[in-house]
């Protein structure tokens, strides 16, 4: 098992917000979608921002060449995040034969997210 999270100061993903490449350069399609849908709440943003680092940081070295467009954090019908991959992040997490659990959650001021590799 490897565990692995995140945390980010939600005014410092606001600021981030006014950079108009920042959602672009992040987001897979499918998230711009649901974002654009709930419009932009930057509490899901940085929930989601955190999730794809600590996906990034339980990968370790296998991470490398991952585009973080290729890491999409997305709700199931009940509203619970997962991660679906694609590309080069979908092959070398294909070869840890694993599975992904995450957890998000925020205050006002932080958001935060913890990812599981499991068996």
């Amino acid at each position: 098992m490897i565990t692995s999270s995140y945390i980010i100061e939600v005014p410092r993903v606001k600021k981030l917000l006014q950079k108009p490449k920042f959602l672009a350069r992040l987001y897979s399609p499918q998230e711009m979608k649901f974002l654009m849908e709930k419009h932009f709440p930057v509490f899901n943003i940085a929930e989601m921002f955190c999730a794809k680092c600590a996906f990034i940081k339980a990968m370790g070295i296998s991470a490398a060449g991952i585009k973080m467009q290729e890491i999409s954090v997305l709700t199931d019908y009940s509203g619970a995040y997962y991660i679906s991959l694609a590309g080069k992040a979908k092959k070398s997490f294909a070869m840890k034969r694993a599975r992904i659990s995450i957890s998000c959650s925020h205050t006002r001021s932080i958001a935060s997210a913890i990812v599981i590799f499991y068996e």
